[in-house]
């Protein structure tokens, strides 16, 4: 069966498409609908053409594995012009979702019927791009500007009736949507009604400030992104532009954001997101194991938010604590967090009752005999887990999975504790765990198949963005974070300041920089795994030992109300005259001479040190793809979407430049820290990237 047939039923030609899963616009199917229309043009019979998908939805947009290949032709605004300019009516009847090119070639069409489970969007800004076919265009003459700016800058769907409300849609269809649009389209041939073009309709602002206003207003969330701001201007040309002009002007924006190096970053994630799930070398049809109750250890803030992500996906939960007051305080904090989301109308009060009953509390272990999956999130102390996993290995039922949400520790150490090692993996969640999406899934030794391949889709089922990685100190995301706090540490003692790295690292596109992420977190947290590793750490490192006066003096960051910065009574920062007087009379006491640091060197010595981390990662088979580590990096540590995660940014620079970079930062700070890893060494040579 071909993805596009033409078929009538009395004076009305179905064009129906049929390209599974989603019916996304392939060559194959933008030149089956054009062939429809000629075809329905073309015979006599025909007065009206209704435009039907099969499956499960309406076009749900492009085919994504065309992205990156050279356009095939008819390319989508011919295939548009060519429905709207149909001398007889075209009707889309809607089902399911019309996101990106689906809601363009429905634009297109005369009229629009839709079911009330439907949606519609236009999506492209969430991968860097903006609607290439008309979309701002016609939805601002439709739907007026402001609706216009807010979906597609958004990229989020609205519903049928939200849109039928907005003009999108013209009738909700009852019953059978195919025989509610023949029966339409009949309704109007029999009523002669004029074919009515979007395109000729006229889009007016509401304010002549309207545009500036709507940007000011995106500017904090959108920071750093092309995408969104290149969609109000394509908007904008719709007001002030013919629409052919127009028409012109999205494309050559269209055009100048697909070649870019953010929407090809942002393309990058989108499939990551999908790939980082598969595990290389495992079956995807390998059976997994059936988790129905969830034991969890610790009612802390970690566990707790851990609660939650199962809570939250219709999973029971039993959380253990040892003592009553744990328990209960930790049960406050969950009904407080979903109190809030509740109060922003982001659930009802029946969903968080539900999930509420779905937490059930307890002080023994013996209720945890019958769960399917464990999961501790104690104190990050090797000790205290063993004598944990032996308790859990004592009164865990055969074939539950035994869990540790540790950030650091060795999984196989931990697996020692017990008589089955093969059932024992890592679930490294992030704080806040019912909030951040990275789930740091770390396989040991002896890990089962089945164990690794169930926790990555249970992970996926509690909506967590899950990544395999391996046994190692931090595994893959904290294990490279450390090498960044370090050069940082040692760019203040050069002649950096906190102001200046957290701004350096800020602009580049991270949500904060470390210092005063390092504030937010607690300044103790720090301090408390530095004195932990201190015997491990290089002379150069012990010495460095700027944190330990700063939290010797009681300044943990925000909650003390003074960190390396200083905060008011609602935690705004201000530099601090002191911490920059300490800093400097460090360097005095090291006898470093401080010396201009400029703004590209903190950028280079702070990822590039990273990157480099991660092929070494990467060398010893930590991570097994450098999409692993980016997943990570996205997911995890707030790395910018605009560009890639480190390893598709690295292939941005060039490893060329970056190797360049390692051997001049080498002589600068020593060898002990910057020796270049012989896969990012290797690469280079050859001129090639991770990815090419």
């Amino acid at each position: 069966m071909s993805e596009v047939q033409f078929s009538k039923e009395g004076n009305v030609g179905i064009i129906f498409v049929n390209n599974p899963p989603v019916n996304a616009l392939s060559q194959a199917v933008r030149a089956g609908i054009e062939d429809g229309v000629k075809q329905g043009i073309a015979d006599k019979d025909v007065e009206a053409m209704i435009i039907l998908c099969g499956g499960n939805t309406f076009i749900a947009g492009a085919d994504i594995r065309e992205f990156g290949k050279p356009p095939m032709p008819p390319n989508l605004p011919d295939v548009v012009y060519a429905m709207e300019d149909s001398p007889k009516p075209m009707i889309a009847a809607i089902h399911g979702n019309a996101l990106g090119g689906g809601l363009e070639i429905a634009l297109s069409c005369h009229f629009r019927i839709a079911v009330p489970t439907a949606k519609v969007g236009l999506p492209e800004v969430k991968l860097g791009l903006l609607p290439g076919a008309g979309g701002t265009q016609r939805l601002p003459r439709i739907a007026g500007v402001k609706v216009a700016l807010d979906m597609i800058v958004s990229g989020d769907p609205i519903p049928a009736q939200k849109a039928k409300d907005l003009g999108i849609i013209d009738e909700i269809a009852d019953g059978d949507l195919k025989a509610a649009a023949v029966a339409f389209a009949k309704r109007v041939v029999a009523e002669k009604r004029p074919i009515r073009k979007v395109r000729e309709m006229v889009a007016k602002v509401d304010s002549p400030t309207q545009f500036e206003d709507f940007a000011k207003s995106i500017a904090r969330k959108q920071r750093g992104f092309h995408a969104p701001f290149k969609c109000i201007e394509a908007i904008r040309a719709a007001v002030e532009l013919p629409f052919d002009e127009g028409m012109k002007r999205e494309r050559e924006i269209f055009t100048s954001l697909r070649e870019g190096t953010q929407s090809k970053a942002q393309r990058h994630v989108f499939f990551a997101e999908r790939e980082v799930v598969k595990i290389p070398g495992l079956s995807d049809k390998l059976p997994i194991r059936d988790i129905k109750i969830v034991g969890i250890l610790g009612a802390g803030t970690m566990g707790g938010g851990i609660a939650m992500c199962f809570a939250n996906a219709g999973i029971p939960v039993r959380l253990l604590d040892m003592k009553q007051e744990f328990i209960d305080r930790g049960l406050g904090v969950i009904q407080k967090n979903y109190a809030n989301t509740m109060a922003r109308g982001g659930i009802t009060q029946a969903d968080m009752d539900q999930r509420m009953a779905l937490i059930k509390p307890t002080l023994s272990y013996d209720d945890l005999k019958d769960v399917d999956l464990v999961i501790e999130a104690v104190f990050e102390d090797m000790a205290v887990k063993k004598e944990v996993f032996a308790k859990l290995d004592a009164v865990c039922k055969p074939g539950a999975i035994l869990a540790s949400n540790t950030s650091y520790l060795n999984i196989d150490e931990i697996a020692t504790a017990t008589k089955r090692p093969q059932d024992v993996i890592g679930m490294h969640f992030f704080s806040p765990a019912n909030v951040m999406r990275l789930l740091e899934n770390v396989r040991g030794a002896k890990t089962a198949d089945d164990v690794k391949a169930t926790v990555m889709k249970v992970g996926k089922k509690i909506g967590k963005v899950p990544v395999m990685v391996g046994v190692c100190d931090g595994f893959v995301g904290n294990r490279m974070l450390g090498k960044r706090t370090r050069e940082c540490g040692f760019l203040l003692e050069e002649g950096a300041l906190p102001t200046q790295v957290d701004k350096v690292i800020f602009d580049f596109g991270f949500p904060m920089g470390p210092y005063a992420m390092s504030d937010m977190a607690g300044l103790d947290v720090g301090w408390r795994n530095r004195k932990a590793k201190f015997n491990e750490l290089t002379k150069r490192e012990q010495d460095n030992n700027i944190l330990d006066k700063i939290c010797e003096m009681g300044r943990y960051g925000q909650k003390t109300g003074s960190g390396f910065y200083k905060y008011d009574e609602k935690r705004n920062a201000t530099p601090d005259p002191f911490i920059e007087e300490l800093i400097i009379k460090h360097s005095q006491e090291r006898g470093i001479t401080r010396r201009v640091i400029t703004d590209q060197e903190i950028l280079e010595r702070a990822l590039y040190i990273m990157i480099n981390e991660g092929a070494k990662i990467l060398e010893e088979g930590i991570a097994a793809r450098p999409v692993d580590i980016d997943a990570v990096y996205l997911y995890g540590y707030g790395f910018p979407a605009y560009h890639g995660g480190p390893m598709f940014y690295a292939d941005t620079v060039g490893l060329k430049n970056i190797y360049e970079a390692i051997l001049k930062y080498r002589d600068i700070v020593g060898a002990e820290y910057w020796t270049p890893s012989p896969l990012l060494e290797k690469l280079a040579k050859e001129g090639k990237g991770f990815y090419s």
